[in-house]
């Protein structure tokens, strides 16, 4: 049922569908206007036909006087066969509206007021055609050219049945050939749609097939503009999800050896403690000592990877406020400013204008101390580092320029990257998890603000921030 269901609601069925509605609907149509054209073409035919015989008797009714003396041999034989030739019956009305002649001899002598009869004496050419019972009237002047008043009128009634006859013969054969349309229409629509939806077959096969594992190769579909699209779009898919799996991989990778290097480092320690007797003091008390940093420095990587959780969940978790962004700036260098000292390092801030925003104020301080320690971390001794906040009527902007060593150009696009260290051999010597970078940014993104990195080797490096001053959930 859940397959015939899904058949129904499939592209093979709707185009199924369209053609075989596109295939007999025209058809019926086609089918209906020939028939009607032909009764209304026979019908007219057949009018034109008694018209004319009408005229001719009416001219002889008019040279007999017949209308005065009905007793003329000729009038009457001719009345009687062109009764018979069209199976109708004919009446003959004076000016009085009596009643000269019927060929069924039933309404002689009286009169008669029809709404047809009255049309003809006014002059208006009559004709009535009833399509339920197949009868045709048709009413005719009998008039002298020598005199303008008519002299009476003829009422001809005629069956059409053989107009019928044919129109329901017709109908017959059309219905057949409606119906073998059908079956071809079905027959054509089918392999049609088999043919349309091949490869978009091909298309769902190749997606299923991800579920046993990345593609090789890139799959191409060419034969529509659709099928390309959706190929392209599809291939981008699998690219980034090679990109993002070997980036878990890496990440992994990178978790697992910095959360082993500390442990390895105790495990070393410890064991030449316990490998030695007499230990004196101070080594013990030294020893110690790098054992509690290598504790500090893993704690340091466990609370930055369950920050970097944290914000990898919806931004619900931000605590918004109106905060005055020059003050959560000076207060980030007041706290960072012994740590440039130590190297003689000058934190500047520059302040255009007095901003207001809406922000975290931990995860936005969290940030902005990530990006100045860095400048202070990758700086040369004597150097500097200039914070820069402006604004304009949407957004303020934080800049965190250096003097430091710079980013290579093959490193820029991946400073971000959890743990990745532009410079591994310097790594412990400079110190951090290699995770401040990857907080930052998602700190900044979601405060739905955006991060840039411009930098030159040996020139220095500018992290430029850009976040909205209203926050908008």
């Amino acid at each position: 049922m859940k397959k015939r269901g899904n058949f129904f609601k499939s592209l093979r069925f709707r185009i199924l569908i369209i053609l075989i509605i596109l295939g007999i609907v025209p058809g019926i149509i086609a089918a209906a206007m020939v028939i009607a054209n032909y009764e209304d073409k026979a019908i007219e035919i057949r009018v034109n036909s008694v018209r004319k015989q009408c005229d001719i008797l009416c001219n002889l009714l008019i040279k007999e006087n017949y209308l005065n003396d009905s007793s003329s041999q000729a009038v009457n034989s001719k009345l009687e066969l062109l009764s018979n030739i069209y199976s109708g019956r004919i009446l003959l009305v004076d000016r009085d509206f009596k009643v000269v002649k019927d060929t069924y001899h039933v309404d002689e002598g009286k009169t008669m007021v029809s709404p047809e009869i009255i049309r003809c004496f006014k002059g208006e050419k009559d004709t009535g055609y009833s399509r339920n019972g197949r009868i045709l009237e048709i009413a005719v002047p009998v008039k002298s050219p020598d005199v303008q008043q008519l002299q009476g009128a003829m009422l001809v009634t005629f069956s059409c049945r053989e107009i019928s006859s044919t129109v329901h013969h017709l109908e017959q054969r059309g219905i057949i050939i409606i119906a073998i349309l059908v079956i071809l229409s079905v027959l054509l629509a089918y392999v049609l749609s088999t043919v349309l939806v091949k490869p978009f077959a091909r298309v769902t096969r190749a997606i299923e097939d991800l579920t046993d594992g990345y593609q090789n190769e890139q799959i191409s579909v060419p034969d529509y503009t659709e099928t390309v699209l959706i190929t392209d779009a599809f291939n981008k898919m699998v690219a980034r999800m090679k990109v993002l799996d070997e980036s878990r991989q890496e990440f992994v990778s990178n978790v697992s050896h910095e959360l082993k290097t500390p442990l390895t480092s105790m495990k070393v320690l410890a064991d030449s403690l316990v490998g030695q007797s007499g230990v004196p003091e101070e080594l013990y008390q030294e020893f110690m000592q790098d054992i509690t940093a290598e504790i500090d420095r893993e704690n340091k990587i466990i609370t930055d990877l369950l920050t970097l959780v944290k914000m990898d969940k919806k931004s619900s978790d931000l605590n918004i406020a109106h905060s005055d962004i020059n003050q959560l700036l000076e207060s980030i260098l007041k706290r960072l400013r012994p740590i440039a000292d130590k190297r003689n390092i000058d934190l500047i801030l520059d302040s255009f204008r007095t901003v207001e925003a809406d922000v975290d104020e931990i995860k936005f301080t969290s940030a902005i101390s990530n990006l100045v320690e860095n400048g202070i971390k990758y700086n040369v001794d004597d150097g500097w580092v200039r914070v820069s906040l402006d604004a304009d009527h949407k957004y303020f902007y934080v800049t965190v320029a250096d003097s430091g060593l710079g980013i290579p150009e093959d490193s820029i696009e991946r400073v971000f990257e959890r743990f990745y260290r532009v410079d591994k051999s310097h790594s412990k010597e400079i110190g951090g998890t290699g995770l401040g970078l990857a907080i930052t940014r998602s700190s900044i993104a979601m405060h739905h603000g955006v991060i840039k990195v411009f930098s030159r080797e040996g020139e220095g490096t500018t992290f430029s921030v850009r976040i909205p001053l209203s926050y908008i959930p």
